[in-house]
C-alpha cells in the first residue's frame, strides 16, 4: 500500500444529543498533519480528543466540516488509518499472530504474503518469539506491542493512538514512548497520539496540540524543534513541558479568547499572548 499520510480537518464540528438537548463536542477545529509526522494531542477530559480521532478513522461520519486524507475525504474506515486503543482488545482465544492478522482480513493478500508481513511486525514490535503465546500469558506492556502490530501490519499511511500506554506502569511506559519512536522511525507513518501526560506529548511530538473543552477546540500548538533521541532530563525540554502545561491549564481556569488559536513555532513564542487565527 502506497504511503503518504497528508491529513486535512477542515473546520470540523461535531454533536451528540443528551436528553434531546444538542452538546457541542467539538467546534471548528482546523489541523493540518503532514506526511510523517509525529503530532500528539492533549486536553482535559471530555475535551473531545477521542472523538476526533474516531472521526479520522472513519468509525463516526455524523459531523460537519471535512476530513481528508491524501486528497480523499473520509467517509468510512479503511485499510489505510490503523487505531490503536488504551486497551490491547486482543482476542483472548487467538494466539499473538493471529490477533495480528486480523488487521490483514481485508487486505487481500495471499496466505504467504500475510504470514510474512505479521512476522515482520511482530518483529517490529519486539515480540518475536512469542507469536504463539496467547493474550494471558503476555504482561500489559507485550499485549499493547501486539494491538501496536496489529495497527501497523496492513501499512496505513495514518496511525491513531488514543492513549495506548496510558494503564501502563511508569517504567513500561517509558521503554514502549521510546518503542513507539523507534517503530515511527523505522515505518516512515504519521501518528496522531492522545494522551493525557504533557511530558510524553512533549517527549514523543514532532508538534503539541492543545485542546480545550466544551467545545473541543484547537487553543494552542507548540513546536518540539529538539532532535532526537531526546533527553527525557534536558532543560529543555521540561521548560516546553512547562508551557505546554501553562496552556492547558488556561484552558480550564476561565473563558478563552474567541477565535484565537495560540501558536509556538519555537518554544521561545509560547510565552507570546494568544494571536488571531490565520
Amino acid at each position: 500500500m502506497a504511503r503518504q499520510g497528508h491529513l486535512q480537518i477542515d473546520r470540523v464540528s461535531k454533536q451528540f444529543r443528551v436528553s434531546g438537548a444538542p452538546l457541542h463536542v467539538l467546534d471548528a477545529v482546523d489541523l493540518s498533519v503532514a506526511p510523517g509526522e509525529f503530532l500528539t494531542i492533549v486536553g482535559a477530559s471530555g475535551c473531545g480528543k477521542s472523538t476526533l480521532l474516531r472521526l479520522i478513522a472513519g468509525l463516526d461520519t455524523a459531523f460537519q466540516g471535512n476530513v481528508i486524507l491524501d486528497g480523499q475525504r473520509v467517509t468510512a474506515p479503511s485499510l489505510d488509518r490503523g487505531l490503536v486503543f488504551q486497551e490491547p482488545r486482543l482476542f483472548p482465544w487467538l494466539t499473538v499472530a493471529q490477533n495480528v492478522a486480523l488487521g490483514l482480513l481485508n487486505a487481500g493478500l495471499g496466505k504467504a504474503a500475510r504470514d510474512r508481513a505479521v512476522s515482520e511486525h511482530i518483529v517490529l514490535v519486539g515480540l518475536d518469539g512469542f507469536q504463539d503465546a496467547y493474550p494471558h500469558q503476555l504482561s500489559g506492556g507485550m499485549a499493547q506491542r501486539a494491538a501496536i502490530a496489529r495497527g501497523l501490519v496492513n501499512r496505513p499511511g495514518v496511525l491513531l493512538l488514543d492513549e495506548p500506554l496510558g494503564a501502563l506502569d511508569a517504567l513500561t511506559r517509558a521503554r514502549l514512548q521510546d518503542e513507539l519512536q523507534r517503530i515511527w522511525a523505522a515505518e516512515g507513518i504519521t501518528m496522531l497520539l492522545v494522551t493525557h501526560d504533557v511530558e510524553e506529548a512533549v517527549y514523543l511530538g514532532d508538534r503539541v496540540v492543545v485542546m480545550a473543552p466544551r467545545p473541543g477546540r484547537i487553543a494552542a500548538v507548540f513546536d518540539v524543534p529538539h532532535p532526537r533521541p531526546r533527553d527525557r532530563s534536558s532543560p529543555a525540554l521540561a521548560g516546553l513541558r512547562d508551557q505546554v502545561l501553562a496552556a492547558l491549564e488556561a484552558t480550564t481556569s476561565g473563558p478563552p479568547p474567541t477565535g484565537m488559536v495560540h501558536i509556538a513555532s519555537r518554544p521561545a513564542l509560547a510565552e507570546q499572548v494568544f494571536l488571531p487565527a490565520e
